[in-house]
């Protein structure tokens, strides 16, 4: 049996770690490396991977601009995007640039091992991609949780990242986080439009 290598790029080592445990336990013959960012990945990943699971929102060199190093790099690597909100430009820049397709950070472990699977098959993704409703259904959160209706309030007034963090004593990270799940709920892809819907919706004064 073809032992099957799959790299996973993405910051969040508590999303890798469960990501891989999910990946070791339905795939079969699998090797998985890992790192939290596209320029580790490309200096440090000891094999050619089958396939890249490559986060879109990452500090620095971010999962779209990376594509074309990734497959200047690695030409028959099949590149599958991960993200936890839905943008179609940027599903469309990623997959111009040459991802195979794109799937939720929220979909469960069958659909993500379905992805990867048909990925390696050749498959693309005008043949299987998500539907818009069917991945809002999938990733968008039913509420807003108590710190992020604060970090919302503050988007709202037009802070950054970094100003949110030092109001409410946490890391940008954690503040970016939290903007990502806003936007989710929001059904949204920047924070002026959440600013306008929270606004609409009466979620901010």
């Amino acid at each position: 049996m073809t032992t099957t290598r799959i790299l996973l790029i993405d910051d969040h080592a508590l999303f890798r770690a469960g990501l891989r445990m999910v990946l070791s336990s339905l795939m079969t013959e699998t090797v998985i490396f890992e790192s939290g960012t596209l320029t580790k990945a490309l200096a440090d990943t000891p094999e050619v991977p089958d396939v890249i699971l490559l986060d879109i929102h990452m500090p620095g060199l971010n999962g779209v601009e990376g594509i074309a190093l990734l497959k200047r790099r690695w030409p028959s690597t099949k590149v599958l995007m991960l993200s936890a909100q839905y943008d179609s430009e940027i599903v469309q820049l990623a997959l111009t640039r040459g991802a195979s397709d794109f799937i939720s950070k929220a979909s469960n472990s069958d659909k993500i091992v379905s992805a990867i699977e048909h990925v390696l098959q050749g498959a693309h993704a005008k043949h299987f991609a998500h539907d818009v409703a069917e991945y809002a259904a999938d990733s968008a959160p039913q509420h807003l949780t108590p710190r992020q209706c604060e970090v919302l309030e503050l988007v709202c007034l037009g802070l950054s990242n970094k100003l949110i963090a030092r109001q409410l004593s946490v890391s940008e990270n954690t503040v970016r986080n939290h903007v990502q799940g806003i936007l989710a709920f929001l059904q949204v892809s920047s924070r002026s439009e959440a600013a306008f819907a929270a606004r609409n919706r009466g979620l901010v004064g």
